[in-house]
């Protein structure tokens, strides 16, 4: 099973409170101890986890006055970012509604297909090797966008299959929306894939691809 890393982040805990505290500005561990409420080490050991999650970023040193060392300073990175906005599926949602009232249904059809690919292309493109391989980087994809999902093997093909939808609230609004999704994975893997997915008010998402 495959998730990303901010997607597991409670922003609630030690370390939702230190990445909300970096969204006022980039700051030093000592200032991170004090707003939060622990020790020095306990955030250093956070922010190392972070930083290997990609979600924070050393943003270079203050120099202090007189001889002091300079403090290190740290700050988000634009992934880290995305986690605290609540507009995308709204915006997203009113596209879609704006993009089925303009056009009609094959100019619609063809629309989600480049959306798809041009989402594929923005995390990596097609994949390279066995089909299985290029099923896991479909997978991955799918992840970084924030999906749940693992793969098993059905006969001759594989089944990409969702816990949810990284894509919910359109595609509960609007069931076409899966039509990028599948469109992505078709791009990434090079392989014929059937959409099977779940639509509703809790939409999961199931992809059959086979050569």
């Amino acid at each position: 099973m495959v998730s990303s890393p901010a997607s597991r982040l409670d922003l609630s805990s030690t370390r939702g409170r230190i990445t909300a505290r970096l969204r006022r500005g980039a700051c030093s561990v000592e200032e991170i101890a004090a707003a939060v409420g622990t020790t020095r080490n306990a955030v250093r050991s956070h922010l190392s986890a972070l930083e290997r999650d990609g979600l924070v970023r050393n943003a270079g040193v203050r120099r202090m006055r007189g001889a002091g060392k300079p403090a290190t300073l740290y700050a988000l990175t634009s992934d880290a970012e995305l986690m605290f906005s609540r507009a995308y599926p709204a915006a997203l949602t009113a596209v879609m509604e704006a993009t089925l009232a303009a056009l009609d249904a094959p100019r619609v059809e063809l629309l989600l297909r480049n959306v798809g690919a041009r989402l594929a292309d923005r995390l990596g493109g097609e994949s390279a090797g066995t089909l299985a391989q290029r099923v896991r980087g479909a997978a991955d994809a799918l992840a970084a966008l924030g999906g749940e999902v693992d793969v098993v093997q059905d006969d001759e093909a594989f089944v990409i299959r969702g816990y949810g939808c990284p894509l919910a609230e359109p595609v509960a609004a609007h069931p076409e929306t899966c039509r990028a999704v599948r469109s992505l994975v078709a791009h990434v893997t090079g392989a014929h894939t059937e959409e099977q997915c779940e639509h509703g008010a809790h939409p999961q998402c199931r992809f059959r691809v086979s050569e």
